[in-house]
């Protein structure tokens, strides 16, 4: 446990109930180990030549005013010199680096930046474990953040979380089980799915997951015949059902916009074949990628054109 006794304090210089301010050694007993009496604080460590500091910084500045109060973030640059004593009592030997405190001792940290879905986590997680008044809702919020960066092992995490403050929440199964389809786990997302309770209306997340998990393994079936179904098409681009496997074999090699390319250009030659086969995989591409990916909407657009023109 680090010792904070003789860190330098200003009781003069009454705290700021600002979410983001820089601070210096003189106002960190108040501004930090006070001040985490209350919320949680978040310390970032940075210096104006450290470049994942100026990615890092917004990034945390944008979360900590999103929290509404949840937790507060100080900067200390630790190129003032008034601050190299405390950066070297705090033994910080690169940057950035964050220090989480609460209760008036740091509880947790991490050196170097982080995707935004990662940060998400790593705040619920300092939140939660203080108290916070939404483990539930933040275990969500960074789930479906996560989801959205496709990073599938945070995912995972945050919607374990949320499932261990209500092991019957649909959103928080839908999410797992989309997490695990990410991650290969078909099996297992499929556990999952089967544990969600019947409702009247199925959450989207769920539809989601079932969709994504359908979708996979029909991929994973038709990558091995990438090459010869890219002939096919080559050869007779009027042959929709060699373009339509063709599509889901590229799904199945993560190339998601060339697959709705192909899907776009059958229903833009013919909507009905078969049943408009290619207009609901496309459908079901949407759901299981979710309505605000950017390949989403283009192809959306796209198909709305058409099928509009």
């Amino acid at each position: 446990m680090i010792a904070l006794g003789d860190i330098g304090a200003n009781p003069a210089n009454p705290a700021s109930e600002a979410l983001v301010k820089d601070v210096d050694i003189s106002t960190f007993m108040q501004d930090v180990v006070q001040a985490s009496q209350q919320v949680p604080v978040l310390v970032d460590f940075w210096a104006p030549w450290c470049g994942p500091c100026k990615t890092l910084g917004p990034q945390l500045e944008k979360l900590a005013r999103e929290s509404k109060g949840k937790f507060k973030l100080v900067k200390v640059n630790i190129d003032d010199p008034r601050n190299q004593p405390l950066a070297q009592q705090l033994r910080i030997q690169s940057i950035p680096a964050v220090f989480a405190f609460a209760k008036g001792q740091p509880v947790d940290g991490f050196v170097g930046a982080l995707p935004e879905s990662q940060l998400k986590a790593f705040v619920q997680q300092v939140v939660s474990a203080a108290g916070g008044d939404d483990p539930l809702g933040d275990a969500l919020e960074a789930g479906k953040a996560a989801l959205a960066e496709q990073d599938w092992e945070t995912a995972a995490q945050a919607f374990s979380a949320a499932l261990g403050e209500d092991a019957q929440h649909a959103v928080a199964l839908g999410g797992l089980a989309r997490a695990m389809v990410g991650l290969g786990e078909f099996e297992e997302a499929d556990h999952i799915l089967s544990q969600v309770p019947a409702a009247p209306v199925e959450a989207p997340e769920v539809a989601a997951a079932r969709s994504a998990l359908q979708l996979a393994r029909q991929a994973g079936a038709a990558a091995g015949q990438l090459a010869p179904l890219e002939a096919a098409v080559a050869a007779n681009p009027a042959n929709h059902q060699a373009r339509y496997d063709y599509a889901i074999a590229l799904v199945g090699v993560e190339r998601q916009e060339e697959a709705m390319d192909q899907l776009l250009q059958i229903v833009k030659s013919d909507r009905k074949w078969n049943d408009e086969a290619a207009r609901k995989q496309l459908l079901q591409m949407f759901e299981a990628m979710g309505p605000m990916d950017p390949l989403v909407v283009d192809a959306r657009r796209k198909l709305a054109s058409i099928l509009f023109a």
